[in-house]
This record gives C-alpha cells, structure tokens and sequence, in this order.
C-alpha cells in the first residue's frame, strides 16, 4: 500500500520530540510527512518544511490555514501528528477533527481539564480516529507484562510502585533559553501540572496499562525545588485503586544521576514483575517463593503480544525508537481498517486514555493544594 499522507503540527528547528515523531513514522514505511505548519511563525515553518524537503506550498503558517487547505487537496494530507506544547493540542486536534483527518497527538492530552473535554467531544463526533502518543505502551516487555498480568500469573494485584525520575532541570535551565524547558515550565502553555504533567502522566498511564486498575483516590504532594520556578519540579502521590491493591508514584525532573528513570514494579498474591525503560528488554518475573526469572524480547517464554511487537530475533537490542514506532505503525493499521468502516480492537492509547491523564493531572494538584488530601479524579 502507498504510505498514509502525514502532516504534522509543531516540531521544527531544534524541537526534539517532532524529530522522533518522524523517524518513529518512518520506521516501517507507512508513513509519508508531506506538509506542516511546524513553527509558531510563517517564516520559521517554511525554514523547517524546506530543512525537511516539503514543498514550499504545503509548509503552513498556522495549523487551521493548513487544515482548511489539505482538506480540499485531492492528495491532502490523510492523518496529522501534534508535537507542540500542550496548550496547542486541543485547537488543533479540534481544527483536523472536524474535517475528517486522523489526529496522533501528544501527550498529555490538552493544558486543562475543560479542553480535554471539549476534546473528547469533538473526537466522539467526528469520523477520523484519536491516537495519543503513550509511547512506553509499546514496547514488547510492557505488553508482555500487562498480559501476564490479565492471565492471572500475579494473581490478585496487592501493590504497584511506579517512578520516572530525570535531572536535567536541577538548574533553573528555563531561564537560560532552553526552548524545552521554557515551555515546559511555564503554566500558561503546559498547564498547571509540569513535572507531573510532562512524566509523571507517562508514569500513571503505564502502571493503567499493565495492571488495568481503575484509580480509586489520590494524595499528592507537588513540590518546587527550584527557586523562581513557576511549576513543579518533583511529584510524591499515593494511589488506591479499586479493589484494594495501593500504590506510589514519584516522578522528578530534579533528582541528579538520573536521564529517564522510568520503572514498574507490580505485585500479587502469587507473584511479582519488575520492567525498567533504560533496559528495556528485559523483564524480571517472579512467581512467590521461587527464583527471579528473567524474560527477553522475543526471546523464550516470549507471549503472543511480546512476540508481535518485536521486529528483530532476540538479543538485538530495540529500544525507544522501536516503542514510539509500534503506535505509529498500529495507528496506520486502524487508519486502513477505517477506510472500510472496521476498526478493531487494538491497544492503542486513545482520547479517553488522554482524558483520565489530564484529570490525573488536575487531581494531584488539587491534593497537593490542599495539604495532599486524598482526592478522586
């Protein structure tokens, strides 16, 4: 099949996550990037588009010019990604909704709870689907953990540890010109949440994803270590979930020696698994009262959904790349099955995911303002 006409918002000049969102398009040749409003200025996103070789008449200057026209092109663009800062993704997301184009987004979903709802609204009525880019869904590991977990190999769930620790705002980098940190740290286009916005989500989506819990309440403690700085820097929250099991999630863009920490330890009545994004490959089994068990990519003991989301024989390494490419190359699946009316399941991060990772968002910091009360979403 010709590869799905891809557009994309956001991710220019010097925009790290634009440049995985290509590479991770690319991978198995689904896609094609053919235009872009990729700055915040005209002038910027035609020196991006031309960095790229897009055409100069479909380097935009602004997403709803470039959604009104492509939708009118014959061989317009057929899905958009949205790489921007936060406070962008839901005008945006809205403006391709609307016509008819597949949306792949970042996360979180929007910067406040009322957009993420307008969101979901515009998504449920419109026939184009919704993928948010939870990239760590789709390493092999982690579906393998999450179905193990479904068939019973922990047993009942007790208790969930989650973390995603970094260290590179120790220093106030913000303001020094980092354009990552800028934004990030700033409420008016991240939202009210920043450390727990920008990973902690990432943490409290995987823990969902593998374990399926549903979050009963929460208590969070936000903290800003840096001085100056307008938004959290390191996240402390206690969960219940449904059921009973009880969890923690620490998240810290603050803590040094750390690049990205991310970790999930579960356990049950009848055993334990632990996965840890920088060794991606590996994950630790333990059924109660007998030795740790090491499980591999691809490798033996390797379940169906392990084995699907692997490219390459055991023992070659894959990585964030491959993880980040599994949601494109599976969203350019729902976009083929939609062109006859019949998506599948699948287990791709959707508006609703988003939804539940905003509110999360919205929760902590209506717990940490209240002396990390316990709190529901």
């Amino acid at each position: 099949m010709k590869p799905i006409r891809l557009g994309m918002i956001g991710g220019g000049n010097d925009a790290f996550i634009g440049g995985v969102h290509r590479i991770a398009s690319r991978i198995d040749g689904r896609f094609q990037l053919v235009a872009g409003a990729l700055s915040s200025t005209a002038e910027k996103s035609k020196a991006s588009g031309a960095a790229l070789g897009l055409a100069e008449d479909r380097c935009y200057g602004d997403f709803t010019e470039m959604a009104k026209r492509e939708a009118r092109l014959k061989d317009g663009v057929e899905a958009v990604a949205i790489v921007t800062p936060n406070h962008v993704h839901y005008p945006a997301a809205r403006e391709f909704l609307k016509r008819g184009i597949h949306v792949i987004c970042d996360k979180p979903l929007t910067s406040t709870l009322v957009d993420a709802k307008k969101l979901v609204a515009a998504a449920e009525k419109s026939d184009a689907l919704f993928v948010l880019t939870h990239n760590y869904t789709g390493y092999p590991m982690v579906r393998q953990a999450r179905e193990m977990v479904r068939q019973g190999d922990l047993g009942r769930l007790r208790v969930v540890q989650v973390e995603y620790p970094q260290d590179w705002l120790t220093d106030p980098v913000e303001a020094d010109g980092s354009k990552q940190a800028e934004w990030r740290t700033d409420p008016e286009r991240s939202g009210a949440g920043g450390c727990v916005g920008d990973i902690g989500t990432h943490a409290y989506n995987l823990a969902r994803f593998v374990t399926g819990l549903q979050l009963e309440s929460l208590a969070a403690d936000l903290s800003t270590f840096v001085e100056g700085r307008r938004l959290d820097d390191n996240v402390h929250v206690m969960l219940r979930f449904d059921g009973g099991a009880r969890g923690m999630l620490w998240s810290s863009q603050v803590a040094p020696g750390n690049e990205n920490g991310l970790r999930l330890r579960v356990y049950g009545d009848k055993g334990g698994l632990e996965w840890a994004q920088e060794d991606p490959n590996y994950l630790w089994f333990t059924p109660f009262g007998e030795p740790k068990r090491l499980l591999t990519r691809n490798g033996a003991g390797a379940t169906a959904a392990n084995q699907s989301a692997s490219r390459i024989p055991g023992g070659h390494p894959e990585g964030y790349l491959e993880g980040f490419a599994n949601i494109y190359n599976e969203a350019a699946d729902l976009i083929v099955a939609a062109r006859d009316g019949k998506v599948p399941d699948h287990l791709l991060p959707t508006v609703q995911d988003g939804l539940e990772g905003v509110a999360f968002i919205d929760a902590c910091v209506r717990s940490s303002k209240r002396d990390a009360a316990w709190v529901r979403l």
